[in-house]
């Protein structure tokens, strides 16, 4: 199935709650905006919130327990960790008002960029919009509200995908919660963007691409039929981008745990084989091209660039599981044949 034809219900659902838009503002245009309830940024919610250091004075306001987005934003996400959602305490989640005349200059552009997107997929086409997560620092969120995104404050990520922003679907949190660092508070930030896709293309890990490969398409993603990366390239940061709510959180000892272990889950590890003899071993197998590719990233990796998990994903990405278990094996039995 395309990624264009999924189905996003967490799109759905928010359309049905409280718009994110203040009054004075103008909603986005769908056909569910008769059932919108238009909601101000003052908006006084009772129930419970939970105190955390304030994120940043710049137009956010926190949503609290009884809230309706604020209860399917908190559903979807812990519904969507599984079993990981037990060690997720202390959920918060703010919402971005758009306040000040930059932030509605963006809106309404935001706006624009879906009806042109809906024209070039044809005439009433669909622009394919979706919620999806990213993972941010907390200074990063703060610029990111202030400012915009910008070449300051983006996100890191490892660049496996090409130049821009990667975000992972409103159903694959986890993606992106792996991703997230905690603050000084052990508070750790995700946002939740509405995002123009558009028409995905694949890209391959080792990409250096930064923009649309050709006029065809307009995002990329790590796989056509399931995703779990969504690409919007450094080209379309302001137009197709746009952060509406800020979600945090602490994770309980278990979870910082399993956050961990992740590295040594995704691929088989032995005291028999390091990394730079598995690089050699597959450089008769791989093409250079992509031996330098690997190369480069174990560096990244040794400088601290990239965490261990996105090197093994890279690898695995790029070799393949079948490659790596046997070059794995035959190392394994070539040291018996030693002893």
């Amino acid at each position: 199935m395309a990624i264009g034809n999924q189905y996003n219900h967490l799109e759905k659902d928010l359309y049905k709650a409280p718009s994110v838009f203040s009054s004075g503002s103008t909603s986005l245009d769908t056909a569910n905006d008769k059932e919108s309830v238009v909601s101000d940024c003052e908006s006084g919610v009772s129930g419970p919130c939970f105190d955390q250091p304030s994120l940043c004075n710049n137009g956010l306001i926190q949503l609290c327990s009884g809230d309706k987005a604020h209860d399917l934003i908190t559903r979807r996400f812990l519904s969507n960790l599984g079993s990981m959602a037990v060690h997720i305490k202390d959920l918060t989640i703010q919402k971005n008002c758009f306040a000040g005349v930059t932030w509605q200059a963006r809106l309404q552009s935001f706006q624009i960029f879906i009806k042109a997107m809906e024209k070039k997929c044809g005439g009433g086409g669909d622009a394919n919009v979706k919620y999806a997560w990213c993972a941010a620092t907390r200074d990063e969120i703060c610029k990111i509200v202030k400012h915009g995104f910008g070449h300051c404050g983006l996100p890191k990520n490892s660049g496996l995908y090409g130049h821009g922003i990667y975000l992972s679907p409103d159903d694959s949190p986890m993606e992106s919660v792996k991703n997230a660092v905690a603050d000084k508070n052990g508070v750790r930030y995700l946002m939740l963007c509405r995002v123009i896709l558009g028409k995905a293309e694949l890209v391959q890990p080792g990409s250096k691409q930064c923009h649309p490969s050709s006029d065809e398409f307009d995002s990329g993603v790590d796989d056509l039929s399931s995703p779990k990366k969504y690409v919007v390239w450094s080209t379309h940061l302001n137009t197709h981008i746009l952060p509406e709510f800020i979600v945090s959180f602490r994770a309980t000892s278990s979870l910082k745990g399993f956050l961990g272990m992740q590295d040594r889950l995704k691929m088989p590890t032995s005291p028999w084989i390091s990394f730079p003899a598995l690089i050699s071993a597959l450089s008769k197998y791989l093409p250079p091209t992509a031996i330098n590719l690997i190369s480069k990233y174990y560096k990244d990796h040794k400088d601290k660039k990239i965490s261990r998990h996105e090197l093994i994903q890279f690898v695995r990405q790029f070799a393949g599981d079948k490659l790596l278990i046997a070059v794995i094996k035959s190392s394994r039995t070539k040291q018996y044949r030693h002893e």
